[in-house]
């Protein structure tokens, strides 16, 4: 049998490196699916435009099933809070083979528009009265499975989830299947989880939020070897009943409050971190955490906006991820990262900090960088050691036409709404050709099925 060859090689008329276009970038990836130096000598073209996959760092698969499902006003005032009573009767229904075919489409509908990889927020652990499955990871392995299908790199990152409010209360009904009685117990959980790392896959941890997790319990799971590498994620100060509710029990902000009692650092993503104040701001932009922010879902819930401008200005890390999948595409959350600073402070080109800056450059950047931070892999560049991930956007595309590096950037982003991701790669295998992923159409029949017997109850 031949052997395959231990490299290939490949050639951009302009690739994305650093914070800038570079022309006649060549590529060489390994068998292991890395990116290699490569001499300046023949390889198979990749077109005009080539750019690093996004890093998608805030996902709950589960909820891509309920996009759209929560738009009818109810009989009140419409929030986050109802939304979640929603999402919550929505996922008491899932089981294992249902969510492995949920998250299966979106991780292909991620490919397609541009995302490599996805941290996985998951919490959906045991059986809807909070029985533990046979095999406690049961909904994980699902997962796992899932991100192997549709052939993107994955983090996984299991919640501890242990309480219903700041005051400690016990988990409602709806929420027992989320939770941890014992810090013990979810240790077991991502012990069990670690045995499957891979290239493809990291397991970090996270706390679902301030209010889920007491402060006992965040300092004993802090304290133990299996939180001592991989990336940290939390939930914190999306909504402003979180901040007061903090407020009055804990006696600070939840960003303030984090940043006095944990040791927060570059490993840590604080997913939202929308109500800040300036020294909070300032704090958590020092500290060299990530910024985790997700405009169209905190859209969608009417969270509020995110600091961005004074953020930069502090040197501060952010990425973006889709959350609750109302949309599933890097270029709209980058848009709209923007657009709400432009609707609030009726200026232009917030992002762009210096005279003559790209917003579209500034934010793909930001992005691309605080994502693989995020993500705990070697993702996020086209540079030799990391994962050969990459998107060859549409040569044939008219948005670009006419287009060269002054302008490609900002007209991907800001230009139009037509798929403009030709091909994407993973890890060295290309998942996505011509716009249409391999196995795209296997897993959109199962899904439907799926969605279609959980409708029927």
């Amino acid at each position: 049998m031949t052997q395959p060859p231990s490299q290939r090689f490949f050639h951009a008329t302009h690739g994305w490196q650093g914070s800038a276009w570079q022309a006649d970038l060549h590529l060489a990836v390994d068998v292991d699916g890395r990116l290699a130096p490569a001499a300046a000598d023949a390889g198979e073209a990749l077109g005009r435009w080539v750019l690093p996959g996004m890093p998608n760092l805030h996902s709950h698969a589960f909820q891509r099933a309920m996009a759209g499902l929560a738009e009818r006003r109810g009989p009140g005032s419409d929030s986050f809070w109802t939304w979640r009573e929603a999402m919550y009767g929505f996922a008491a229904a899932l089981d294992p083979e249902s969510l492995q075919a949920i998250a299966a489409q979106l991780y292909v509908e991620m490919l397609k528009a541009g995302y490599t990889q996805v941290c996985e927020f998951h919490y959906v652990h045991h059986q809807p009265d909070g029985t533990p499955y046979a095999q406690r990871e049961a909904m994980s392995l699902a997962l796992i499975e899932a991100a192997k299908e549709a052939g993107i790199a994955l983090t996984l990152l299991p919640v501890l989830y242990m309480t219903g409010g700041f005051d400690g209360r016990a988990l409602a009904p709806r929420q027992r299947r989320f939770g941890h009685a014992e810090v013990s117990d979810y240790v077991r959980l991502l012990d069990a989880l670690r045995a499957h790392e891979s290239a493809d896959l990291r397991v970090g941890i996270a706390l679902h939020s301030l209010r889920a997790v007491p402060e006992v319990a965040m300092r004993t799971l802090l304290a133990i070897g299996a939180a001592q590498t991989g990336p940290i994620h939390i939930h914190i100060a999306e909504q402003l009943g979180e901040v007061q509710d903090c407020l009055a029990v804990r006696g600070a902000r939840p960003v303030e409050w984090l940043l006095d009692h944990a040791e927060v650092d570059a490993r840590w993503c604080l997913v939202h971190a929308t109500h800040l104040t300036g020294h909070e701001t300032s704090r958590l932009a020092r500290s060299g955490a990530v910024a985790g922010l997700c405009p169209t879902t905190e859209a969608n819930l009417g969270d509020g906006l995110f600091p961005l401008a004074d953020y930069l200005d502090a040197g501060g890390t952010l990425g973006v991820g889709s959350d609750s999948h109302i949309s599933v595409s890097p270029v709209e959350e980058l848009r709209w990262l923007e657009y709400g600073q432009r609707l609030l402070t009726r200026h232009r080109n917030i992002a762009a900090r210096g005279a003559g800056e790209s917003v579209g450059e500034t934010l793909w950047s930001a992005a691309l960088h605080g994502g693989a931070q995020a993500a705990g892999l070697p993702i996020g560049a086209l540079e030799a050691g990391k994962r050969a991930d990459l998107l060859v956007l549409d040569d044939e595309a008219p948005l670009l036409a006419a287009r060269d590096a002054i302008s490609a950037m900002d007209s991907f982003l800001f230009a139009g709404n037509a798929p403009l991701v030709r091909h994407v790669m993973c890890g060295g295998r290309w998942v996505v050709r011509d716009f249409h992923h391999h196995d795209e159409a296997r897993i959109a029949a199962r899904y439907r099925r799926v969605v279609e017997r959980l409708a029927r109850g």
